[in-house]
């Protein structure tokens, strides 16, 4: 295998003040009132950087649900330092103590884990049937700029994506990335024309069974010299279409089996024309991946003027939680061993014995909300305090009354998956939740 590896001092710009969905499926910032300036960030290798909710409940007393969370993170062999991810002092800042403590894990280079033996199995189709000409990435730097994430890959300024509510911002000019499209410009600037770059992706998302505000996603690229399509009879991006679709219907069949296919016509920034592959699997068609020809303003702009290229990109987990039967994407971080031993390198498709059904605990909170309210910070709050233990967070009512303040009602359903939780962990986490909500949303409670 042939990893390359691009620093993250080479990756974060000198000056600085995120079921998944696939790689192609995901941009203006608010400005804060009172931005902090700018830092200089060095390029040294280590970065300086009841059920119901009652409206007055008394208090319990327990032990933090949460362990410590180291204060260092290493990503290939480049040291990162929480206080340049974390800044709660600035007010461009949004990455919480939970997101820091999953930077550096990177379960995608684990060979005995489900997301590293379908990551193998991927390489495995590429490596025959081109010749080992792919590159392979999977160790770059999850912290990209601004530029690296949204502009270079012709993401739109007026974006959804670029916000706040769905981005994870370090500071007003870098982020965690939300796509490994993120490392696509530098890797042209650099003469690959094949390459397939996985890594760990952040977006500020949903609590439920198959959404993780931390996920796992493989990117590839092809780019054709005009030598390639000349005499074919078909202009430059048909042939590159063309090419793709082969590509891409033979990894299904790799990993999958003979299915039926269908492709779909869709939209994304980087490529024109773009496509979604579905197979029919297990009685439903199901997405599998989104890819295109790439736009040929990005080739420009990196080297590449007379060529033409195609993209795809996959989410690892959506597959991985199809292939192994694996019911939650919580499982994928954990460490019991009741879960890690059922998986070995190579064995793609072990299908996961679920080794317990601790019932869930369910609680309800209810608040007027604000103009300012979104339900993506609202589960940022939640997931702080109660971690992996949240499974689902869900609006189950809301009305406006006569003086037009609305109010909303969700349910937050407590689960640990190896445990049985107490009374007073479940009393003490939904405690936390209220008072957090109430202080860090400025919502006011019912």
């Amino acid at each position: 295998m042939l990893i390359r590896r691009i620093t993250c001092a080479r990756a974060l710009p000198l000056s600085i003040p995120m079921a998944t969905s696939p790689l192609f499926s995901h941009l203006k910032p608010p400005s804060p009132s009172s931005p902090l300036p700018p830092r200089v960030l060095s390029s040294s290798r280590s970065f300086p950087f009841s059920s119901l909710a009652s409206a007055s409940p008394s208090k319990p007393s327990s032990k933090r649900a949460n362990p410590p969370i180291a204060a260092l993170v290493e990503v290939g062999g480049v040291k990162i330092a929480k206080d340049d991810v974390v800044r709660e002092s600035d007010p461009t800042n949004n990455v919480p103590d939970n997101i820091f403590s999953k930077i550096g894990l990177q379960l995608h280079r684990r060979d005995n884990h489900p997301i590293g033996i379908l990551k193998n199995a991927i390489y495995d189709y590429f490596d025959t049937s081109y010749s080992s000409k792919f590159v392979k990435f999977d160790d770059l730097c999850p912290i990209v700029s601004v530029q690296q994430n949204f502009d270079e890959v012709l993401v739109p300024a007026d974006h959804v994506s670029r916000s706040y509510n769905d981005t994870y911002y370090v500071n007003a000019d870098t982020v965690l990335r939300c796509h490994t499209s993120a490392h696509q410009a530098e890797l042209l600037r650099d003469g690959h024309s094949y390459f397939l770059v996985t890594g760990d992706v952040y977006r500020r998302d949903s609590i439920d069974s198959t959404h993780y505000p931390v996920f796992h996603q493989m990117e590839g690229v092809r780019v054709f010299s005009p030598d390639e399509w000349e005499g074919s009879g078909a202009d430059a991006p048909s042939y590159a279409a063309m090419d793709l679709k082969k590509c891409l219907e033979g990894l299904a069949r790799h990993l999958f089996g003979a299915v039926e296919m269908r492709w779909v016509d869709t939209y994304f920034p980087f490529t024109n024309p773009s496509f979604e592959l579905e197979i029919y699997f297990q009685e439903r068609w199901m997405e599998v991946l989104g890819c295109g020809v790439t736009e040929q303003e990005i080739l420009s702009r990196n080297g590449r003027k007379d060529c033409v290229a195609w993209a795809f990109g996959l989410g690892l987990e959506r597959l991985a939680m199809v292939l192994f039967d694996i019911p939650d994407i919580r499982l994928f971080w954990s460490t019991n061993q009741r879960f890690t031993s059922q998986f070995s390198e190579g064995k793609l498709g072990v299908k996961f014995k679920p080794f317990s059904k601790f019932p869930p605990c369910y609680k309800d909170i209810s608040f007027w909300i604000t103009d300012s309210f979104t339900e993506n910070n609202l589960c940022e709050v939640v997931r702080g305090i109660a971690g992996d233990l949240a499974e689902e967070v869900k609006l189950i009512d809301n009305f406006t009354n006569k003086k037009g303040m609305t109010s909303h009602c969700y349910r937050i359903a407590f689960r640990s998956m190896e445990r049985s939780l107490t009374d007073d962990e479940i009393n003490q986490l939904q405690w936390n939740v209220r008072e957090a909500v109430q202080n860090k949303l400025h919502v006011t409670l019912r």
